[in-house]
């Protein structure tokens, strides 16, 4: 276990949660440099704070919910000055690029629970938990991002075959 707020925990939370953390932004802001901006700004929150966690999922948890908080944020900001972020960019390919691209395209409310249900593994109740929504709002919006997600990924199966 790491204390909170040395360099070791810092290296460590930045080793640990970078990459969801990013995924989860750039699916809300599209572009990179965006998403790490929010992510930038989500670990000085934790280094600023220092929130105290009952154990890791509490951390992880907090992190997400910060990170969709601040891409909120961000959105609303750029929206009232009507300035534009960052142009689109992308992140890093990896092999579920597609996946990501696909995922960007849905309206930010059903692509992070299908990010969060699929990329990163967590069940609805984990998501409702984490949203802090109730179980049946996510399971709703999962299934209406499948219903949106499937013609999309459809699209792009047939495009490459």
């Amino acid at each position: 276990m790491y204390l909170l707020g040395t360099d070791e925990y810092i290296e460590h939370v930045v080793k640990q949660y970078s990459g969801i953390l990013l995924r989860i932004a750039y699916i809300r802001l599209k572009t990179a440099a965006d998403a790490e901006d929010a992510v930038q700004e989500v670990f000085m929150k934790l280094i600023l704070k220092r929130p105290r966690f009952r154990d890791e999922d509490h951390e992880k948890a907090w992190m997400i919910r910060t990170t969709i908080n601040l891409s909120n944020d961000m959105l609303r900001s750029s929206a009232r000055k009507n300035v534009p972020l960052d142009e689109e960019t992308a992140l890093p390919q990896d092999e579920n690029a597609d996946f990501l691209f696909a995922v960007q395209s849905l309206p930010a409310k059903y692509g992070t629970v299908i990010h969060l249900h699929y990329y990163e593994g967590y069940s609805i109740k984990e998501i409702a938990r984490i949203l802090t929504l109730p179980a049946a709002t996510v399971g709703t919006r999962l299934s209406r991002a499948r219903a949106l997600l499937k013609p999309i990924l459809e699209k792009e199966e047939l495009l490459r075959g």
